[in-house]
């Protein structure tokens, strides 16, 4: 609060200076308006018509008055140039007719009241073109002078009511024209400023979104990589160390399946820190996981010890790097999730070729009573999974089944198709 108060007050002096400016300056010219009016009722009144003191101190309290007017210029323009016609006929009040007009043309709404501006400024112009003409066909000429002829008279007449009307008009017209574009283009600025800080508010949004996006997708990808290949590292050792000394072939056939497992581990971690993003290659060159390498992943569980079976019903397109991927990532997950809490159970894998799509699924049933594996869960991987699945457009489910055992499917929809021949 005290930074924007602070802000504030640089604009709010401002603000005070040109009110108190403006107001001294109407006051200055209301003073001077109102003495010349005063002047010219003494000089209309007493010298011309030779009225006597009363009418002469009123014509000069009139004119007083009327040249006042100017202080209410600003906030209700017309009424100074009412006052002058009212006054033009005595022949006093010249700035009065000249500030009242450039006002009156500044500061009104163009064109929305053109027409009273215009009859204002056509009758001030009007009155003095006659007041002027008149004076000058009735003035009496010096002795031995000759008067020139009418049209002389009426020409200068016509000089003098443009120079104090028209003139006035249009020079406020211009002036204010030109005040009404630079607050237009003020207002603009600020409006674009405004947009602009918005703009970037939103581009900062959009970036701290996306790098939290990346960072939850390369911590999927770690977990994903992490825990299925070390789970299959921790079954493997877990035999190694019951058989070592039992069976030398079958102790010595686990560890080179440890050893693959953890060079596919490495090789997968490469890809993710080298890359950090969803590629269509992997680093090696070989072919992203995929649906193509289901039978691989598969047949990595079951020499882990696990009971598991893969089925493949119907045939279909190939899909994009992604869908297939995340199609890949779910069924390792689920192959993860049996190795982790269903010991000894025996998993289906179920990859299906529907019309809408492509399903796959791993099925456990009910814990075999093998030996557990011993890994730590975070509970993210099934979350992981759904986020993935569900942001390609397809489905997710995850949970028991009747029969004590554990479901874990997605279905990817068929626009993410790329050919329409199948997978032989």
């Amino acid at each position: 609060m005290s930074m924007s108060s602070g802000e504030g007050t640089p604009a709010r002096g401002l603000w005070w200076w040109e009110r108190r400016r403006s107001a001294l300056l109407d006051a200055g010219l209301a003073a001077l308006a109102a003495l010349e009016c005063a002047a010219g009722g003494y000089s209309f009144v007493g010298d011309r018509l030779h009225l006597g003191p009363v009418p002469t101190i009123a014509a000069m309290v009139i004119g007083g008055l009327g040249g006042a007017t100017l202080l209410v210029r600003r906030r209700w323009p017309a009424i100074p140039v009412l006052v002058s016609i009212v006054l033009v006929p005595g022949l006093f009040g010249i700035l009065l007719v000249v500030v009242s007009l450039y006002t009156l043309a500044g500061t009104w709404t163009w064109p929305s009241r053109r027409r009273p501006v215009l009859a204002l400024c056509v009758a001030v112009f009007l009155e003095t073109f006659g007041m002027v003409l008149f004076s000058l066909l009735t003035s009496a000429p010096n002795p031995g002078e000759t008067l020139p002829p009418t049209w002389v008279f009426t020409l200068i007449a016509a000089l003098v009511s443009l120079g104090l009307t028209v003139l006035p008009v249009v020079t406020g017209l211009y002036l204010g024209a030109r005040r009404r574009l630079v607050e237009s283009l003020k207002d603009r600025a600020h409006g674009l400023e405004t947009e602009l800080d918005l703009l970037a508010e939103q581009a900062r949004e959009r970036a701290r979104r996306a790098r939290l996006e990346e960072r939850t997708r390369i911590a999927r990808e770690m977990h994903d990589v992490v825990a299925h290949r070390v789970s299959l590292m921790v079954v493997h050792a877990g035999a190694l160390e019951r058989i070592v000394g039992k069976d030398p072939e079958k102790a010595a056939n686990s560890a080179r399946l440890m050893a693959e497992t953890g060079r596919q581990a490495l090789n997968e971690l490469r890809e993710i820190l080298g890359v950090l993003r969803m590629s269509e290659e992997r680093v090696d060159g070989a072919p992203a996981a995929g649906l193509a390498e289901l039978p691989r992943l598969v047949d990595q569980s079951r020499a882990a010890g696990m009971t598991v079976t893969f089925k493949v019903t119907g045939s279909g397109p190939r899909y994009t790097g992604e869908a297939e991927q995340t199609a890949y990532r779910v069924v390792q997950e689920g192959l993860t999730n049996a190795h982790k809490h269903a010991g000894g159970a025996r998993v289906s894998v179920l990859l299906a070729y529907v019309p809408n799509g492509v399903r796959v699924a791993v099925v456990n049933g009910r814990s075999g009573g093998g030996e557990q594996v011993a890994l730590p869960s975070g509970g993210n991987g099934l979350v992981g999974m759904r986020e993935r699945v569900l942001a390609l457009g397809g489905s997710f489910l995850a949970g028991p089944e009747r029969d004590g055992g554990f479901r874990v499917e997605a279905m990817l929809p068929s626009r993410l198709a790329v050919r329409s021949d199948p997978l032989t």
